[in-house]
């Protein structure tokens, strides 16, 4: 990269940074980091935009270890608008990963299985798709929700799924801004096309440490509500809700904007993830929760593990 390319990048960057991120005293500390580095000629080695994202955004995670903050490469070149460059690759992974239902099936004792990777997205975009996988699960008498693949999302997605699963709207929680204004309550929806999951039928939530950000949203909202058992292993540890902002051509600056409070902890998961209920390796959390419903429905388990 040129030298000059270099300095805009980060000097974007930094203004972003400084003007948006959710906790402003550390905003300040970063935006001086970086421009530091800058100064120092940190970056002036980086060859290519991958590498000098790589390099900023070791940076703009030392002081907190944030990991929604940073300056992340696309090999696509990005559109010109300024805020949230990545909206049409949203669309077309939606359409292209069937709105992110990677997988509906019965198991052995009547259990279903709704695997959703890589995201969960906004209901414009699958929420014909979630109603469809929810209503060929609506007979079954436990359900494993399968996150272990699942890397962030829309609220707005998480809300249209717990709403099958509480039998009213329910406070799922408070957003704050960086002035610690609450801005906006995030409930789950009050309507869904098909009966909701019976309150009496188990919900296992199954992860993983690639579980992130909307997935981990998912999975805390259901396990502080006491609605479902999460399994598996502790999840990334990404709770603050982020906007995008272009920084180059192939370079979007995602600053976390604002940080969600749950009405039970009075907090989040951010950094320290949402910890299982049931440890277990990723690998082999569907066959232990699998049979942790089954047991929970007195049906004897099969004698073949499920497969991972």
């Amino acid at each position: 990269m040129r030298q000059a390319e270099i300095t805009e990048a980060v000097e974007r960057t930094a203004t972003l940074v400084d003007e948006h991120y959710v906790f402003p005293d550390l905003a300040g500390r970063l935006a001086t980091l970086l421009t530091d580095n800058l100064a120092a000629g940190r970056y002036a080695t980086a060859a290519d935009p991958r590498a000098l994202g790589e390099l900023v955004t070791a940076d703009l995670q030392s002081l907190n270890g944030d990991l929604h903050l940073r300056l992340k490469y696309h090999e696509e070149a990005l559109p010109e608008r300024d805020e949230h460059p990545d909206d049409d690759r949203i669309v077309r992974l939606a359409a292209d990963t069937m709105g992110g239902v990677g997988r509906v099936q019965r198991l052995d004792g009547n259990v279903g299985l709704l695997e959703i990777r890589p995201l969960l997205f906004p209901p414009p975009l699958a929420g014909d798709q979630m109603t469809a996988a929810m209503r060929l699960l609506a007979g079954t008498d436990a359900l494993l929700l399968d996150l272990r693949e699942n890397v962030g999302g829309s609220p707005d997605g998480v809300a249209l799924l717990c709403g099958w699963f509480f039998d009213e709207p329910t406070l799922l929680h408070t957003t704050y801004d960086r002035a610690g204004r609450p801005v906006r309550q995030s409930w789950s929806a009050a309507y869904v096309p098909v009966p909701t999951y019976d309150a009496t039928k188990p919900v296992y939530v199954l992860t993983s440490g690639r579980t992130f950000s909307g997935g981990e949203e998912l999975a805390y909202d259901l396990q502080q509500s006491g609605r479902a058992t999460v399994v598996g292993e502790r999840t990334g540890g990404g709770a603050h809700p982020r906007i995008g902002f272009r920084a180059h051509a192939h370079l979007e600056v995602t600053v976390p904007v604002a940080r969600p409070v749950h009405p039970v902890t009075g907090t989040n998961w951010e950094g320290t993830g949402v910890l299982p209920d049931i440890e277990s390796p990723a690998a082999d959390a569907l066959d232990v929760a699998h049979r942790a419903a089954l047991s929970r429905l007195d049906v004897p388990a099969p004698v073949t593990a499920v497969a991972a």
